[in-house]
């Protein structure tokens, strides 16, 4: 759920993911290697995509040979899963024959109508962040997993309740996604591999053809999830091409423009007191955010906001720290409505036992949260500009933040859409779940901003009844209910 301390800006930043959220350390390191190659001799491709850069991707695979079918990968039964009322299938799509390349995936449908509802893809970030392990299994999924990390619970908060949901591990190398040859890594790749994976996926599962589709992630699925959707809308321009019914995109706490996104963090490391006047005073007279010039003097204030934050979770600056040890296991039934700091240590037990991996249909795996990649050569600076042409393409824009993360805070996400430069239509508000405030609301031409009251960077895992409300007015093209509907 920390899919994102790659991109801070300097390298002591990666100090103060380490001390505040020790449990995502995997994550931080990765990540920090991509902030790192932003400053070196040959950094990643940083000028934003343009209509004309997706329309001549190299021709986008489509229809490859496939082993397996829909039965095959039918989960009959998931270790230590409680009673289900709905269908679930998991296995592999091949995504370049030649080279070896599958991605993972794991499908619910939803318990009641599922015949009548949407489809829903969700990605996780990173790069390199599995969406099976943090989407599925400890935020939006059907289970969570309970601290004796051998058996599961049900969410009954699943996103599944409302629409069919697809889970993906991309790119490949992540979770139990593989390539048997080595392949070059990044944002275009990644979103042509995901496209891949969609229109093979859907010749095995052709009654979702002609289904609405609809694309959610989180934190730097800020980069893929409308990277995808603009490859869709380009592809669905071909002849015989395979049309895919994109109706909108909803991303959490999403790292959409480099120099806002540590803007926005450090105005709200300040605005919640986790460091001080004089140092936000020095990081805003040395810091360049625009240009990205960050003297000495920049670096001698950011360390000392480090040293002032203190051991606290940067990804929900309210939360409890795990303790980094298991529950006693008569205490192994978990809540929903209480998420578990050390979630990660139960999922990675789970999904790392040979009678899960078989019940998934997945490859023997030494299975983890997150991968590492030796180079992530394609990551432009900014996705705003795509994020106008699906607005222009009438695709329904949604970003929604969690109000307690640190890392991708609320003035980030405000920041971004304030550079969109779009007139509201639906003045600020709050919305209302159980008839408390359940997040606040505006609604601007072409795309809506929404916050969830009380959520950390991974929105489901901390407000599974509220995110549930909010991805609900999503999906029916309204906005979050208030206090008289």
């Amino acid at each position: 759920m920390a899919q994102i301390c790659q991109f801070l800006i300097v390298f002591s930043i990666y100090f103060l993911c380490f001390s505040v959220a020790k449990k995502h350390n995997n994550q931080i390191t990765k990540l920090n290697k991509l902030t790192e190659s932003r400053r070196s001799e040959n950094p990643p491709a940083g000028e934003p995509w343009t209509e004309e850069d997706i329309s001549n991707f190299s021709p986008v695979l489509s229809i490859e040979p496939q082993q397996g079918s829909k039965e095959a990968d039918r989960v009959d039964r998931l270790p230590g899963q409680p009673q289900v009322d709905f269908d679930h299938f998991a296995g592999y799509i091949t995504v370049d024959s030649k080279a070896g390349r599958a991605l993972f995936y794991y499908f619910v449908e939803s318990p009641h109508n599922s015949s009548t509802k949407p489809l829903l893809l969700w990605l996780n970030g990173g790069p390199g962040c599995s969406s099976f392990g943090y989407g599925a299994m400890e935020e939006l999924g059907p289970f969570r997993v309970n601290s004796d990390g051998k058996t599961l619970y049900r969410n009954d908060y699943a996103w599944s309740t409302v629409a069919n949901v697809l889970f993906l591990e991309s790119p490949a190398g992540v979770g139990f996604s593989y390539s048997n040859t080595s392949y070059a890594t990044g944002d275009k790749q990644t979103a042509k591999d995901s496209y891949t994976f969609l229109i093979n996926w859907l010749q095995r599962f052709p009654e979702y053809k002609s289904r609405d589709f609809f694309i959610t992630g989180e934190s730097y699925a800020g980069h893929y999830v409308p990277q995808l959707a603009s490859l869709i809308l380009s592809e669905n321009k071909k002849t015989n091409a395979t049309i895919i019914n994109l109706h909108g995109i909803a991303i959490g706490n999403a790292w959409l423009d480099d120099n806002i996104s540590n803007q926005g963090m450090f105005d709200y490391l300040w605005t919640h007191a986790l460091i001080s006047d004089e140092t936000n005073a020095g990081i805003k007279k040395y810091c360049d955010y625009v240009s990205g010039n960050f003297p000495e003097k920049c670096s001698q204030y950011l360390n000392q906001g480090i040293s002032e934050i203190g051991r606290i979770d940067i990804y929900n600056i309210y939360a409890p720290l795990c303790d980094g040890t298991r529950k006693k296991l008569d205490q192994s039934t978990g809540s929903v409505k209480n998420f578990d700091p050390c979630s990660s240590l139960y999922v990675t037990s789970y999904l790392n036992q040979a009678k899960v991996q078989e019940a998934l249909h997945a490859r023997n795996t030494s299975w983890r949260h997150c991968s590492s990649f030796d180079s992530w050569p394609d990551s432009p600076t900014t996705v705003l500009p795509i994020i106008n042409q699906l607005i222009a393409y009438g695709i329904s824009v949604w970003i929604y933040s969690g109000d307690t993360d640190g890392i991708v805070p609320i003035t980030t996400t405000r920041y971004s859409i304030n550079k969109l430069k779009l007139p509201v239509e639906s003045a600020w508000r709050p919305w209302y779940y159980n008839k408390e405030v359940g997040g606040y609301v505006v609604g601007y031409k072409g795309a809506v901003l929404t916050t969830v009251r009380g959520a950390g960077h991974a929105v489901p895992s901390y407000q599974p009844e509220r995110a549930s409300q909010m991805i609900s007015s999503f999906l029916q093209g309204k906005l979050p209910p208030s206090l008289t509907e």
